[in-house]
């Protein structure tokens, strides 16, 4: 098929923090230098931020370099932290702990990541980055085992993989240089990994899945500014975990929860088990006379320090949450972010003159003389240390901070979350209470409030290796757990009229979070773009 093509010096995939702030730096420099460049960002999202989803507490050290007159410049940062609290809950009570120091939160911000992420979007676009928005990037072009660019997909295209009367073929993108920043588990960044063998030395990825609601609530039960995360129920103690309710703008609250998907019990349902989060008393008073805004879910990275593969190969870099920067003792990560992007492009400005495209070996140089090394060098050990359970976890993550400050002469090590399930036969089922509607609710109405938009007839995005698999493996053996850690309701069980049981998967659910992709025990599902533009929309999330 003859494609359209487009020709840039860097191409960047994906508008989140780190893509934007890496096309911003390049256009700084390029002003600066009275260096020409064209730079071309990527989103799948329908604009900007629609597919963003975080916390989220912001530090706002690299936005302080990036930006430094971002306040005169009306960034939509708008609630200092005023108070953190760290609670540890049982069914019934809450008992305030110390808040670690990794969690102090004094100098940071309770923000919307999608509003921030259009405002970085406004000032890079005012420096002359072009930005497309409902263009995913489906394939890598090579020439000789170097990067060269990307393909976008097609749209128009029905569900047989035939083109209808809105038909409109991808373009083949080129670059010297391309900067994958899609984010947590990134289709393409997967295929990069394997073709470069990226990942050898390093650990496994491991992996968490967070669900988000945003609620307006009571004047009288606001509190602006404050932070609150909490561990224990209403998960068990082998399981990681924990949740965070911040309160920020007007009236308005952001409450999440975060399971870490090495969880072993295949009957675990991270969404109804945010919902008994939500039916604690401590938080249920702040929800029963507020309303719910919206609804969404993320998978993030968890592995740090110990799971950051090789960033570089011939042309191209990994930034951002494709390479896993985020601080999990922090709970933070826009930040490492944001510095990776700004890194990358200060790393790579020099080969952008060479006609040649090759590998920027300076970047995974500069990035370890950076604070994000450091800061993940000195957070390596508490997030796996909880493998062993809460308190052997939490004992553990005080003696790590303040005896050994993050030097300890040792590195705990990652695993893979999919091997992590046991059989559904050595497993006690969980039984969630019913909802109640009003702070409790079933997932199809959560679901209406993610904003899902896809064309009823378009291609299957999320893809089986091997339909038959899911039966043999999953449905046999772990009761296809793909029913419960799906936040969006794409996976069910259907039994043909001679009682067979299939898997039925609803993509016009699915709201980008890539747990399938992540926790599948065979890996038996992968997770693709789907066309440009479709999935959930998120204004404030």
């Amino acid at each position: 098929m003859a494609r359209e093509r487009m020709d840039f010096d860097v191409i960047i995939i994906g508008a989140g923090p780190s893509g934007l702030s890496a096309a911003i730096r390049l256009a700084q420099l390029g002003q600066q230098l009275n260096v020409a460049l064209s730079i071309c960002v990527l989103d799948k999202g329908a604009e900007v931020g629609s597919h963003i989803l975080s916390g989220a507490v912001l530090e706002p050290r690299a936005l302080n370099e990036l930006i430094p007159d971002w306040q005169q410049k009306n960034a939509p940062i708008n609630t200092p932290v005023i108070k953190d609290e760290f609670n540890l809950l049982t069914e019934k009570k809450s008992y305030q702990l110390p808040t670690p120091p990794q969690m102090h939160n004094s100098g940071n911000y309770i923000i919307s990541l999608g509003k921030l992420c259009r405002w970085l979007a406004e000032q890079a676009e005012s420096l002359g980055v072009n930005i497309f928005s409902s263009f995913a990037a489906t394939d890598i072009l090579y020439e000789d085992d170097r990067v060269v660019g990307v393909i976008t997909g097609d749209k128009g295209v029905d569900r047989t993989g035939q083109p209808t009367s809105r038909y409109q073929p991808g373009m083949e993108l080129f670059a010297k240089q391309t900067f994958f920043a899609e984010g947590c588990r990134g289709s393409l960044t997967k295929k990069l990994i394997e073709k470069f063998h990226l990942r050898e030395g390093k650990d496994p990825q491991t992996y968490g899945l967070g669900i988000k609601e945003l609620w307006e609530i009571p004047e009288e039960l606001h509190q602006p500014g404050l932070v609150s995360h909490s561990i224990g129920w209403p998960l068990d103690n082998a399981t990681y975990g924990g949740s965070f309710v911040y309160h920020f703008e007007k009236n308005l609250i952001e409450i999440g929860f975060i399971v870490g998907l090495d969880y072993q019990n295949p009957f675990m349902n991270p969404y109804e088990e945010f919902q008994r989060f939500k039916s604690h008393p401590s938080i249920c008073r702040l929800l029963e006379k507020g309303k719910r805004l919206a609804y969404g879910a993320r998978s993030l990275n968890e592995g740090g320090y110990q799971s950051i593969p090789k960033l570089s190969f011939a042309g191209g870099l990994l930034i951002g949450c494709a390479a896993g920067f985020l601080n999990v003792p922090k709970i933070k990560g826009i930040h490492n972010a944001m510095k990776s992007g700004m890194v990358a492009a200060e790393s790579v400005f020099s080969l952008l003159k060479e006609e040649q495209i090759s590998e920027c070996e300076s970047y995974p140089d500069n990035m370890q003389k950076s604070w994000v090394w450091k800061e993940l060098y000195e957070a390596r050990n508490l997030r796996p240390a909880f493998t062993y359970g809460l308190w052997p976890g939490l004992i553990y993550a005080a003696i790590d901070t303040y005896i050994f400050r993050g030097k300890a002469p040792w590195t705990f090590h990652n695993h893979a979350d999919h091997l992590q399930l046991k059989k559904a036969a050595d497993c006690k089922k969980i039984d969630y209470p019913k909802h109640d509607n009003k702070v409790t609710f079933d997932l199809l109405t959560s679901l209406y409030l993610a904003n899902v938009q896809y064309e009823e007839n378009q291609p299957y995005h999320l893809k089986l290796a091997n339909r038959q698999v899911a039966i043999d493996v999953n449905y046999k053996l772990y009761d296809s757990p793909e029913k419960r850690y799906c936040p969006a309701g794409v996976y069910e069980i259907i039994f043909t009229p001679e009682n067979t049981p299939r898997l039925m998967i609803n993509g016009g659910n699915c709201i980008h979070c890539k747990a399938c992709d992540i926790k599948d025990p065979t890996q038996n599902i992968t997770w693709t773009p789907s066309e440009g533009g479709s999935g959930p929309t998120y204004e404030m999330m």
